[in-house]
């Protein structure tokens, strides 16, 4: 499911129009976005937790060439999925 299928699904099961939506969804994301950025972590209970993970500075090899070359410390976003979340996507 992509962003504009996730919209009308929405739209459909909530009788709102496909704009609204659209502005619902992009308000949330930027929402989620500016917690992690601001707090480190957005937590939504049954579903998962979106945060901010530290990789620690690494030496990587270029798999051409061979040569070694050094990854800085970075920070990236990551997603933890919640028991409900996995419980829904588990077979049986």
């Amino acid at each position: 499911m992509n962003k504009a299928k996730l919209i009308e699904a929405v739209a459909r099961n909530t009788g709102e129009s496909k704009a609204t939506v659209s502005k619902v969804i992009d308000e949330t994301l930027d929402a989620i976005v500016a917690g992690v950025v601001a707090d480190g972590k957005v937590q939504l209970t049954g579903f998962g937790t979106f945060e901010a993970r530290d990789r620690k500075a690494r030496i990587a090899r270029n798999p051409q060439t061979g040569a070694e070359v050094k990854v800085p410390a970075t920070r990236v976003p990551a997603f933890k999925a919640g028991k409900g979340f996995k419980d829904a996507v588990k077979p049986g």
